[in-house]
């Protein structure tokens, strides 16, 4: 395979990953993930925290479509956040990728 494939393979499985914590986070609090951690308790704190760590580049991306959409931010600053999103991304799949191939 060739090294440009595994790469996007890679960011594919930081995607997927981060938008199933993030879903499951929904789920479970029934509020969106965000970067905004406001919890009473210490391990609520501490969950959140590490589903954010999986979750970053879903919160990523979601805030700067709406910051498109609602303040109608330069298209320079969607293509900011998709690059710095894909390689948090890339390091989640690659953490991901390395505990299930090892």
């Amino acid at each position: 395979m060739s090294e440009l494939m595994v790469l996007f393979m890679t960011i594919a499985v930081g995607f997927v990953a981060a938008g199933l914590v993030g879903s499951i986070y929904q789920v479970a609090t029934q509020k969106q993930i965000s970067f905004q951690m406001w919890e009473e308790n210490t391990t609520g704190l501490a969950v959140g925290v590490l589903a954010l760590v999986v979750a970053g580049p879903n919160v990523i991306l979601r805030n700067a479509l709406r910051a498109q959409v609602i303040e109608n931010r330069p298209p320079m600053w969607l293509g900011l956040s998709a690059m710095i999103s894909s390689m948090w991304s890339f390091l989640v799949g690659l953490f991901i990728l390395n505990l299930f191939l090892l």
